[in-house]
């Protein structure tokens, strides 16, 4: 369980601190791209900084918006990747 939560505590703080919203906006549920929280040089930023911080990799077939519309998903295919 901590592991699961640091996980997600990393990813929020990346994400917080790349973003042009309002802090106190995103949530773990909040649908960052339809929101406008991150764009696609942000969603480039951000599957970067997974694969430093993870050690994971990626496909093209993984780059859908369901697995990085949101912290909760985010989270979720990182625990799957690694």
């Amino acid at each position: 369980m901590q592991i699961k939560i640091n996980i997600k505590d990393k990813i929020r703080d990346y994400i917080l601190q790349s973003t042009f919203d309002d802090v106190k906006n995103v949530m773990d549920e909040t649908l960052i791209f339809e929101e406008g929280v991150l764009d696609s040089m942000g969603l480039l930023f951000l599957i970067e900084f997974l694969k430093e911080e993870f050690n994971i990799t990626t496909n093209d077939e993984e780059l859908v918006v369901e697995n990085f519309q949101s912290i909760n998903n985010i989270t979720a295919f990182v625990e799957n990747k690694m």
